[in-house]
């Protein structure tokens, strides 16, 4: 591991990078900053364009380690710019975009453009965008909206349409106020740079009877496949993890470190483990905050990130492992509702978790809806 500090979209970040991540998982799985976004992970279609030093750069080809001491801005902070505003309203009249995927990159690359060399013709607009593809719009919108304000004729500073359509936002934003439930916070981003979920588990039982429950650990590992907790320390708390992939079944041991806010209702949990049989391991933190759900009922706010090293690392950025930890989290509440009623675990929890029964679960519902 490496220590780095480097400033991310003006504030100084500090933290430690295995010397192989990327500058764009960092962004992504440390500070959760997920408007970079991954396509080829190989330097060619330009959807992970970030400004380094100034610079555009492609974050999946940029390594954490040699970003230290440097400035990175994400797309996150060019929400109050007002170049980057005229550009992204230029995109908009201009249709410029389409499934929206390439756009942080591109926005990050048209930016450079006007900025550095201001009134530009289509031609080398299109040769400064050759290394963002785009995959939608044909590109003439997009080129259509960099010219536009580069001459300072951008479309949506011209247009009365446009003009109206933002007093009308803005007159929206102020009336409609949204409510928004609290979620689990952290003082720091992330300790752990891998794929994240949230999740929001409805409980039918009051938030002091759920809470209550969560912080009995060995309780809340009878409700998990394949958990087993086999030693309590205080914050420190040793066990197992068992999951059943056809004939290959690892078990994972490792312990971890559990802090707990009674009074906010929140939890948060730290660790790591190591199966020595296929030489893979695990690492992941866990945050949760149990707040106020419909009449009588509770909702746990679950935060979830974990990285995979190993022959099981393929598993990290899949889909579908996400869509099986989710299937995970709904069997946590069905056996956690039980718990509390003082009801035997509907869901069997001593054989592990089969991974291809969730797999073939997930397969189910994504080919049938079921």
């Amino acid at each position: 591991m490496a220590t780095i500090t480097l400033s991310i979209n003006g504030a100084p970040v500090s933290a430690e990078v295995e010397p192989r991540l990327h500058l764009a998982d960092f962004l992504r799985g440390d500070l959760h900053l997920t408007g970079t976004h991954l396509g080829c992970e190989q330097g060619v279609c330009g959807a992970c364009t970030v400004l380094i030093d100034g610079k555009p750069q492609r974050a999946c080809l940029a390594f954490a380690v040699d970003c230290d001491g440097a400035e990175v801005r994400s797309i996150e902070d060019f929400d109050d710019d007002p170049l980057m505003g005229e550009l992204r309203d230029a995109f908009s009249i201009s249709h410029a975009l389409q499934c929206g995927f390439c756009t942080p990159g591109m926005l990050a690359s048209a930016r450079d453009i006007v900025s550095r060399l201001g009134e530009v013709s289509e031609s080398r607009i299109r040769e400064e965008l050759s290394g963002n593809l785009c995959r939608c719009t044909g590109y003439v919108g997009i080129v259509e909206a960099i010219r536009a304000v580069s001459l300072g004729k951008s479309p949506a500073i011209a247009s009365p349409v446009a003009a109206s359509a933002r007093k009308l936002m803005k007159r929206s934003a102020a009336v409609e106020t949204p409510v928004v439930a609290p979620v689990v916070r952290s003082a720091a981003p992330s300790a752990i740079a891998g794929t994240s979920i949230e999740e929001r588990i409805p409980i039918g039982a009051p938030p002091d009877k759920v809470w209550q429950a969560l912080s009995d650990l060995r309780r809340v590992a009878s409700c998990l496949p394949g958990a087993e907790i086999t030693e309590i320390d205080g914050d420190k708390v040793k066990g197992r993890v068992r999951i059943a992939l056809g004939p290959i079944k690892p078990a994972f041991s490792g312990e971890a470190t559990v802090t707990m806010d009674a009074i906010r209702r929140e939890g948060r949990m730290v660790g790591r483990g190591r199966d020595s049989g296929i030489g893979s391991s695990a690492e992941g933190e866990a945050r949760w905050q149990v707040i106020d759900g419909d009449t009588n009922g509770s909702v746990i706010v679950v935060n979830l990130t974990w990285r995979l090293t190993g022959p099981l690392a393929q598993f990290n950025r899949s889909g579908l492992i996400q869509d099986i930890a989710r299937r995970l989290t709904a069997t946590f509440a069905i056996n956690l509702e039980a718990a509390i009623d003082n009801r035997t675990p509907p869901v069997a929890t001593s054989q592990g978790i089969s991974a291809f029964g969730l797999f073939w679960s997930v397969i189910k519902a994504r080919l049938f809806g079921s």
